[in-house]
């Protein structure tokens, strides 16, 4: 029986395969807009919190703390329940985080709610593209797995003028009180996108081989 990546009778509709790769890759757009939104943020939070150059520094790095944690647990929890059901569970904890991140009261709430978003960018570094190297044919899929890296990149970039935007939307008072957390809460968007178009995509062929 030939597997998901060998040649079959059956065609490859490539058109549905570009589909599920930018689905996927949109765990690679969450994976940079995550990282990169706390640059912008990070000044304000500061200000707003009175944070010392140690408290900045745990806000900062909570997210990279709950990336190492993430990616340690995110192949065993895939090859048990399967890839699409971790990677809706990855988009969720993108969508809590942000919403947790805009709304804290205190820096333990907002490094709690990084630490998920965190978890979720771990996950996402190690299954959206293993997600995407076992559905894509061979013979494109070192280019659809660098759609992944690619999307990274957007990612940053795209939250980058997502962050000038909203700075320029007020004062600095304004920034301080409220201008921050518009920055974390918009990556509000694209993981409730990405939560709800995984329901759409189907499982992974070589995980329901393996099954």
């Amino acid at each position: 029986m030939p597997t998901p990546n060998q040649s079959s009778a059956e065609p490859v509709n490539m058109g549905v395969v570009y589909v599920l790769t930018a689905v996927a890759a949109l765990g690679g757009l969450l994976f940079g807009y995550d990282t990169a939104v706390i640059s912008g943020a990070i000044g304000f939070l500061q200000e707003k919190f009175e944070l010392t150059a140690a408290m900045k520094g745990w806000a900062a790095s909570s997210a990279i703390i709950g990336c190492i944690f993430g990616a340690m647990f995110a192949g065993y929890m895939s090859d048990r329940f399967g890839r699409k059901k971790i990677l809706i569970l990855t988009a969720f904890l993108f969508g809590i985080s942000a919403i947790g991140s805009a709304l804290p009261n205190n820096l333990t709430q907002f490094a709690l709610a990084r630490f998920v978003g965190g978890l979720g960018v771990g996950a996402a570094s190690m299954l959206s593209p293993l997600y995407i190297t076992e559905l894509a044919p061979a013979k494109v899929r070192g280019m659809l797995v660098s759609l992944y890296q690619l999307a990274i990149v957007i990612g940053i970039l795209l939250i980058f003028f997502v962050n000038l935007l909203v700075q320029n939307m007020g004062d600095e008072a304004w920034n301080v009180e409220w201008g921050w957390r518009y920055m974390l809460g918009s990556e509000t968007l694209p993981a409730i996108l990405f939560f709800v178009a995984m329901f759409f995509v189907p499982e992974s062929p070589r995980w329901l081989a393996k099954e």
